[in-house]
């Protein structure tokens, strides 16, 4: 039997999409590069935009890849009025794209590993709430409405003898209170 632990991370808090981290999302890093310091990683893979570069620089080893990047993973033709924000900005292009990269992710990490390996994507939301319904074989709309803080901890468990666990989901155990739930509207925080 094989296993593949597959760490996910969110960025960490960034002025905007383009910039790179905030003094918070900066110290929200280094707490999650001293989380995961003892996790013998086979491979690192971060979203090359600033930001998750920024994050993933623990890691100097780690890889940038646009399968990771920032996108809509999927959606759907009539998008529900309380998630239509989340298609606003993104170009008929990325729209169009976003699914194709979405797949190429899930067909390279959402896999079992020939022997035990331990990965770790530094991407964004979106793809986070991608794999994670994909890991529930929830319907591909459910990604929408499942969310994501900076620097939160997500962990599936891949094996060739069972359907994929979700061992741990946005979890931010590593961070003091005042920088748990940034990335997150406020009525959506839980206290």
């Amino acid at each position: 039997m094989s296993h593949r632990f597959l760490y996910l991370a969110r960025h960490g808090e960034a002025e905007s999409e383009e910039a790179g981290l905030t003094d918070r999302g900066r110290r929200q890093a280094e707490l999650l590069g001293a989380r995961l310091a003892g996790v013998p990683f086979a491979s690192v893979t971060h979203s090359p935009l600033p930001r998750a570069v920024e994050t993933a620089a623990a890691w100097p080893r780690g890889q940038p890849s646009e399968v990771v990047g920032d996108y809509p993973p999927w959606v759907p033709a009539d998008v529900p009025a309380p998630y239509a924000m989340l298609t606003e900005g993104w170009s008929a292009a990325e729209l169009r794209d976003g699914p194709k990269l979405a797949e190429q992710a899930l067909a390279r990490f959402a896999v079992p590993a020939e022997q035990e390996t331990y990965e770790l994507v530094i991407t964004h939301s979106f793809l986070i709430a991608w794999f994670v319904r994909d890991a529930l074989g929830a319907p591909p709309e459910r990604w929408m409405g499942l969310n994501t803080a900076n620097a939160a901890l997500t962990v599936i468990r891949y094996s060739d003898d069972r359907p994929p666990a979700l061992m741990l989901h946005n979890d931010m155990a590593h961070l003091p209170p005042e920088l748990r739930w940034t990335g997150f509207p406020p009525h959506l925080r839980v206290r």
